[in-house]
């Protein structure tokens, strides 16, 4: 009995994990947005490209995963931890999801998708993120920078546009 327990109860806590509009999703949302990029929202009624990416910016043919540290596991991030219970059970989960996102990127790429992952704890560096955007992403109408990024500034932005989660 204990073991269907346990079962009902890691169920439980994997639905209550929000699969798409995390708040990672909306910041990079508001982010390409602010910064002059137009994307889709590749949701579960668009399965026309693998693996549902996050964001899709289709005059470019790239896609944007934007990962959890935790579930995607990071190498070397802080964040990438293993519960202590039940350790096999989330290193075979942990191990699939790093096989699905492999799988996934070699799909878009071979149907001639550029790929593009941003983790969680990117984030963290609004400046940094933004330059990284620019450069991985050019734009030949001369996108420039805005001056400032002022971080708090854009995740009240962010909650007007997305709500709040």
């Amino acid at each position: 009995m204990p073991d269907k327990i346990s079962k009902l109860h890691r169920s439980w806590i994997m639905s209550r994990v929000a699969g798409r509009n995390t708040k990672p999703e909306r910041l990079v949302r508001s982010l390409l947005h602010r910064i002059g990029y137009r994307f889709t929202v590749n949701g579960p009624k668009n399965k026309k490209l693998p693996g549902r990416p996050d964001i899709v910016l289709p005059a470019r043919k790239t896609v944007i995963f934007v990962h959890g540290c935790f579930w995607h596991r990071h190498a070397g991030c802080k964040h990438a931890t293993t519960p202590k219970s039940n350790t096999a059970y989330w290193q075979a989960k942990f191990r699939r999801n790093v096989e699905r996102d492999r799988e996934t990127m070699q799909a878009l790429q071979r149907l001639g998708w550029r790929c593009m992952v941003i983790w969680e704890c990117e984030l963290k560096d609004i400046e940094a993120m933004t330059a990284r955007l620019v450069s991985e992403l050019p734009r030949a109408d001369g996108l420039e920078l805005p001056d400032t990024l002022d971080d708090q500034q854009l995740v009240a932005e962010t909650q007007a546009l997305y709500g709040k989660r």
